[in-house]
């Protein structure tokens, strides 16, 4: 049922997003198609868990700033970061925005790369009606309880077209077996279990209409939200934006924070360190990458949830609005 929703060829159900983008990258180590030290290239402020799934597997994350904008790989970032060892571009569809993968598709077929996409934000963006994870060779997927497609506990999904890779997943998830007790690779136990998998199965159902109403609170808050102290984000077109978050910058972050706690308004950062700032990563220390580290400084994640009444959008507006620095 999710590979007819996103128009893939085949779903396959793992235990996490972050299980999803490690089986796909292992999965092409043994077929072939990559091997230790190739290049990935990566968006520099994305969420850590697509930065470990290209270190888990030797390869080579190559950090690249997002568009100023969408806060997404652009098509001049990613081709200034094109080198001779360069397998695989890892687009992050970030908050739920898609990339520009029509241009993203077209480097990579210029250049003879993979392309994996981290969906885990984004179930049911679209651009011109193709949805996230039908774009790239494959994509990962998270079904944690908190995205707009979420199960009881942790879950995930890999999509792709590609038969060998498909059978492959599917082995590889399961201790290496097609068989029982016959293994053919060396597997991992990450298994999408029934529960998770029924639940998503009904929840899906009702994915596009609370997309929809996620769409009608963001419209609402670029309308009228009007705070010369907070910079609201920009879209490319509205359906390529699914509203998994609601981030907004604000160069006082902490002090609007407390101003919105102060008032009964909970938020959050997405993500308060950049990777190359982790202390799991501390030789990129040295890295300078100075749009990323602004946007880390700056982001603030504002309530945006499809059970939202409009009273509580109302005063989240007439909140933020009243911050002053």
């Amino acid at each position: 049922n999710f590979a007819n929703y996103c128009g893939t060829k085949y779903a396959i159900g793992v235990a996490n997003g972050l299980d999803a983008l490690n089986l796909v990258l292992r999965a092409w180590k043994i077929m072939g198609k990559i091997t230790d030290g190739d290049e990935v290239i990566v968006p520099a402020n994305t969420y850590i868990a697509t930065i470990l799934a290209i270190t888990g597997n030797n390869l080579k994350a190559i950090l690249t700033e997002p568009d100023k904008n969408t806060f997404n790989l652009s098509y001049h970032s990613i081709e200034k970061a094109i080198t001779s060892r360069t397998k695989i571009i890892l687009p992050v569809h970030l908050y739920g925005q898609i990339s520009p993968m029509e241009e993203i598709m077209q480097l990579a077929k210029e250049n003879n790369l993979l392309v994996l996409e981290d969906s885990a934000q984004a179930h049911g963006a679209s651009i011109n009606n193709k949805k996230a994870g039908s774009w790239g060779n494959a994509a990962g997927f998270s079904f944690y309880p908190g995205k707009n497609l979420g199960a009881l506990g942790d879950a995930g999904a890999i999509t792709t077209d590609d038969d060998e890779l498909a059978s492959m997943l599917r082995a590889l998830r399961n201790y290496g077996s097609h068989k029982k007790y016959e293994n053919l690779y060396q597997g991992v136990n990450s298994r999408l279990d029934e529960i998770q998998a029924a639940m998503l199965n009904v929840k899906l159902k009702y994915l596009d209409k609370e997309t929809s109403r996620r769409r009608e609170i963001a419209q609402k808050y670029c309308k009228y939200i009007d705070n010369v102290y907070v910079t609201k984000p920009i879209i490319m077109d509205e359906m390529t934006h699914v509203w998994h978050l609601f981030v907004v910058r604000c160069q006082h972050r902490h002090k609007f924070a407390e101003h919105l706690l102060k008032n009964g308004i909970h938020t959050l950062v997405h993500y308060p360190i950049p990777p190359h700032e982790q202390i799991a990563y501390k030789e990129w220390n040295k890295f300078c990458f100075p749009l990323t580290e602004e946007i880390h400084k700056t982001v603030i994640s504002l309530p945006l949830d499809p059970t939202m009444s409009d009273e509580e959008i109302d005063k989240v507006i007439e909140i933020v609005n009243g911050f002053r620095e």
